[in-house]
C-alpha cells in the first residue's frame, strides 16, 4: 500500500519548533525529578531492639518533624544490618533507621538527620549517636540532666563529627 501526500498536515499535528521543545522539555524534567520526589515520600523504616521503648519515642519524633511514615520492626539481628551498612560497632545503640539510603543509628536529633539528608556529603553512609544518652531525640527524661553526647558520620570517608550536643 502506497501513501500519497495531500498538502500540509493539519495544525494540530504541526509541531511549532519551540513550543515543541518545551513541551519535550518540560516532559524530561518532570520525569527526571518523580525519583526524588518518591525518595523523598518513602517510609522510614526503624529496625529496633524487640520491645525497646525508647525507639518509639524516637519515631513519634521522625513523624511529627519529618512528616514521613515511620514502619517499625523488631529485629534481634539488626547487627547484620549494621554490618552491611558499614556501620562500626562501636556506634552501635539500639535501633537502627534506613532513611532515603542512609543508616541513622540511635537516638540522633531529627535536625541532624535533615541536614543529612539536605547536604547529602560525600563519603557518608550514615549518622549515629552511641548508646542512649539521656535528653537525647527519643530519651528525653523528666527532672534528669542532659547527658553531651556526639553524632558522628561514617562512610567510605571514615568516621568524623557531625554534630555535638
Amino acid at each position: 500500500m502506497r501513501i500519497e501526500k495531500k498538502g500540509p498536515l493539519p495544525h494540530a499535528y504541526r509541531s511549532s519548533g519551540s513550543h515543541f521543545m518545551k513541551t519535550r522539555l518540560f516532559v524530561a524534567l518532570l520525569f527526571l525529578a518523580m525519583p526524588g520526589v518518591a525518595l523523598a515520600a518513602s517510609d522510614i523504616v526503624v529496625h529496633r531492639d524487640p520491645g525497646c521503648g525508647c525507639c518509639e519515642k524516637w519515631a513519634q519524633a521522625v513523624r511529627a518533624k519529618l512528616g514521613r511514615k515511620v514502619v517499625m520492626r523488631d529485629d534481634a539481628s539488626r547487627s547484620e544490618l549494621q554490618r552491611k551498612a558499614g556501620m562500626p560497632r562501636t556506634l552501635a545503640s539500639c535501633h537502627s533507621a534506613i532513611v532515603d539510603g542512609y543508616m541513622i543509628e540511635g537516638h540522633v536529633p531529627i535536625s541532624d538527620v535533615k541536614r543529612l539528608l539536605a547536604t547529602r556529603p560525600a563519603g557518608v553512609k550514615g549518622i549515629a549517636v552511641a548508646g542512649m544518652p539521656i535528653g537525647s531525640e527519643g530519651m528525653e527524661v523528666a527532672g534528669a540532666a542532659r547527658q553531651p553526647y556526639t553524632v558522628v558520620a561514617f562512610g567510605s570517608a571514615g568516621q568524623r563529627i557531625f554534630a555535638r550536643h
